[in-house]
């Protein structure tokens, strides 16, 4: 369902990521609005404010790109790198049925001794930026990567969109925590995505971008160039608090920024925090080993346990009770 917007129409925007369009632009966008989900990623660890940071730009980018692709089942961006923090990984999961929100979950792996005074980012060191798409069972899953480039991960994610799906795109980001008299604090997070609707660059295919790895403004030439540019610098004018609201709804937002290129919405998708372990899913894991590699699993307690990297869950079982030969026993 679209809709043009109407000056203070009012939706439901925390928790959520609404799809526009500016007709006038030939541009397509998300604004996302993050509080709870946010908060539900980052209370399962005790991360340094640093690395708190990177996971929530990361959680940010995932549900504004997990939105955007229409997602069946699962998305997952990736970065790996040589640096203090090795590892940062986000899953996007597609609303079950119609109505229900994405789910979202994202976790880091970093060495906490190597962490130095300088941004978020140069805590990431050379490596790579990736997104994998599962569509589900029958499906051949896709992944595409590029190079840790930039002064953020917004900018890798600009230019592996550029790189790999040769797609004009912008994010615009905010995080932090917040309070009030009556609040305790707590994160909000809040963002802007545009897009270039997709089309085929006869530029990028032969080569002409401006350097190894090719940015939004390789892709966009004559009118096509001008719309993209005049949008960003509307979009340049945008401020902290606007994008992570919660005075401000996304709809004012965009009218606010964008009231010339006549833009309209379509329905806001809902999203949360949830993770897909479960004590069934530890049990799968662990069918494929035999009843000596579970006793080398097995603690001091006689019990082979297993944690949630995602959502620190603690599962604590029975070694006779898994394995495949414990698998074998019980479908005799």
């Amino acid at each position: 369902m679209t809709t043009d917007i109407q000056p203070s129409q009012k939706i439901a925007w925390d928790d959520s990521v609404l799809p526009f369009q500016l007709d006038g632009a030939d541009i397509r966008g998300r604004v996302a609005r993050l509080d709870g989900v946010l908060e539900g990623i980052l209370r399962q660890h005790n991360y340094p404010p640093l690395v708190e940071a990177l996971v929530a730009e990361m959680a940010l980018l995932t549900a504004l790109i997990g939105q955007t692709v229409k997602v069946r089942w699962k998305l997952s961006l990736q970065v790996q790198s040589k640096g203090a923090v090795r590892m940062i990984a986000t899953d996007y999961y597609g609303p079950e049925a119609e109505g229900e929100p994405a789910r979202i979950r994202a976790y880091a792996s970093y060495d906490a001794d190597r962490l130095t005074e300088e941004t978020p980012f140069d805590q990431v060191g050379e490596g790579y930026f990736a997104i994998m798409i599962d569509q589900g069972e029958g499906m051949t899953p896709y992944q595409g990567i590029t190079p840790l480039e930039g002064k953020s991960i917004a900018a890798c994610a600009e230019a592996y969109f550029a790189q790999s799906e040769q797609l004009p795109t912008r994010f615009s980001l905010s995080f932090g925590k917040s309070s009030g008299p009556d609040e305790p604090e707590h994160w909000r997070a809040g963002g802007v995505m545009l897009q270039h609707m997709p089309k085929a660059s006869p530029f990028a295919a032969k080569g002409e971008g401006s350097g190894d790895v090719l940015t939004a403004t390789d892709l966009v030439h004559g009118e096509e160039e001008e719309n993209w540019n005049r949008v960003n610098i509307l979009l340049d004018t945008v401020d902290d608090l606007e994008l992570i609201g919660p005075s401000i709804a996304p709809t004012d937002l965009l009218l606010r920024l964008f009231s010339q290129e006549t833009p309209r919405v379509f329905d806001a998708q809902a999203v949360r925090f949830g993770c897909s372990c479960s004590e069934d899913k530890v049990r799968q894991s662990l069918s494929i080993y035999s009843a000596k590699d579970i006793e080398k699993m097995t603690t001091d307690e006689g019990r082979v346990t297993a944690d949630c990297q995602f959502c620190s869950a603690h599962y604590d079982l029975d070694p006779a009770s898994v394995g495949f030969e414990s698998e074998a026993t019980s479908s005799e």
